[in-house]
Order: structure tokens, then sequence, then C-alpha cells
């Protein structure tokens, strides 16, 4: 039995945090934990990049062409939508969550979903803050361990057929 599973090691791999400006009060905060997370990791900073788009709905374009490169071993992707009066905030938070699906699976480079889809800013900052709930470590460590599972993945011989 073989059983792969990432660590939180991060050294030789490296990262692209592409991240909404739109919000930029929580996804600040949701950036600099990402970066604090991957960097105590062993990720070396000039093996980061960071992609700052216009809003969350731009993240999966950047994500996707971040990941074309061949540059990053996984894209991390930070944003913040914020539930308005309208029906605004389904279709974006709809269109970023397929739109990343589809962009990982098309280039097969891991992208987490670190884009929070809040009812306020006060559940916004609550999941940017300091500790442990922050949703830019949750993303950038599991971003660290997918880029990890899928480098062994690789690295496995095809099964043959007898």
């Amino acid at each position: 039995m073989t059983v792969i599973e990432g660590t939180n090691h991060g050294g030789g791999l490296r990262f692209a945090i592409v991240v909404s400006k739109f919000n930029d009060f929580v996804t600040d905060r949701l950036q600099a934990v990402a970066l604090e997370s991957l960097v105590a990791a062993g990720v070396a900073p000039e093996d980061i990049t960071i992609v700052r788009v216009p809003g969350a709905f731009e993240i999966p374009l950047a994500a996707q062409h971040a990941a074309e490169g061949g540059s990053y071993d996984a894209v991390v992707c930070l944003g913040c939508i914020i539930r308005g009066e309208t029906p605004h905030f389904e279709f974006i938070a709809s269109a970023v969550a397929h739109g990343l699906t589809t962009a990982a699976g098309a280039t097969g480079v891991p992208m987490t979903f670190g884009v929070l889809t809040t009812n306020s800013a006060e559940e916004a900052l609550a999941r940017a803050g300091e500790g442990p709930e922050n949703k830019g470590r949750e993303a950038a460590t599991a971003a660290l361990q997918m880029a990890q599972v899928i480098a062994e993945l690789r690295r496995q011989p095809a099964a043959t057929k007898t």
C-alpha cells in the first residue's frame, strides 16, 4: 500500500498568490498571513509571486495564466465577496469557484480557494484575523500540501495492464 500526502515543508517549491484588491481591508490581511505561512514552511521569498487583480471575478483568469506558465507548483487564490442587497454576490461567488475548478483541472496545477464569501464585513474580518482561523493561512497550507501531493503523483510509475 502506498500513501501519498503533503507536509508543511515547502523548500524548493514555487507559489503564486493571486489576490483581489477589492475589499483590500480584508484581502491584505489574508495575503500577509498566507505569505507568512509559506515562508514559515521554508518557501524562499523569491519563490513567491504576488499577483494583484481588481476583484474576485478576475482571480480565476490570473490564476490560470500563472499556472500555464509552468513556473509555479501551486496557486493560492485570495479574495473577499461580501453579500449585498442584490444577487450579485451569488453570481460572483459561483463564477469564481467554478473558474478556479476549471483552471486547476485544465492546467493540472493546484489552486486553493481562499476567497471569503461572507454576509458582512465583520464576518470577513473575523476570518482574516491574526489567529489560526485566518483563511489565508488555510489556503496557503492547502496549496503547500497539494503541490507536494501532485508532484508525488507525477513521480509514480504508470500502472501496467496484465
